[in-house]
This record gives C-alpha cells, sequence and structure tokens, in this order.
C-alpha cells in the first residue's frame, strides 16, 4: 500500500514555489475575469431601463467570493495548517512525556 504525503517537509524549496506561483496565477486570473465580466454587467445594468439594480448583486457576491480566494492564498502563504499541526504534535509529545 502506498501512502502519498504532500507536507512541507517532504516537499523542495521549488515544489512549493511552484505551488504558490501557480495559485497566485489562478488568482490573478480569477481577478482579470471579475473585473472585466462585472464591468461588462455594470454597463449592460445602466444602460438598462431603471438605472443600477441587478449587477451589484452579482458583483457583491463574486467579490465575496473572490475575497476568499485572496485570503485563502494568503494563508497557504504563512502555512498555517502545518505549523498548527506541528504545535500540536509538540504539546502531545510534553504530554506523553509527562505520564
Amino acid at each position: 500500500m502506498e501512502v502519498f504525503v504532500t507536507t512541507t517537509e517532504t516537499q523542495t524549496a521549488e515544489e512549493r514555489a511552484r505551488r504558490r506561483a501557480k495559485y497566485l496565477s489562478g488568482l490573478v486570473w480569477h481577478a482579470g475575469a471579475f473585473l472585466i465580466i462585472n464591468a461588462f454587467f455594470w454597463l449592460l445594468d445602466i444602460a438598462g431601463p431603471g438605472g443600477v439594480n441587478w449587477s451589484f448583486w452579482i458583483t457583491a457576491a463574486w467579490g465575496f467570493a473572490l475575497a476568499f480566494h485572496a485570503l485563502a492564498y494568503v494563508v497557504d502563504g504563512r502555512q498555517l495548517e502545518e505549523r498548527k499541526s506541528q504545535q500540536y504534535l509538540d504539546e502531545e509529545r510534553k504530554r506523553e512525556t509527562r505520564l
């Protein structure tokens, strides 16, 4: 049985850098699509009857999703999960040595 481990300890610096660069590229494309498509929606909404009505809601919902995408990039950069796992592991080891 083969187990795949993808922790930062087993990844080389180059692999981690490539992963971050790929994620950043995805974030940039997401932001670009957000700007272009929402600009088009706003133009359609303003040109239509009744002024601004529905484009605000699309922009707000998509902006919320884009904010979480950016947050995921920032948190991954700090390797929060890996650091917390190491912290909990250290605490467990200390607890076991006390017993």
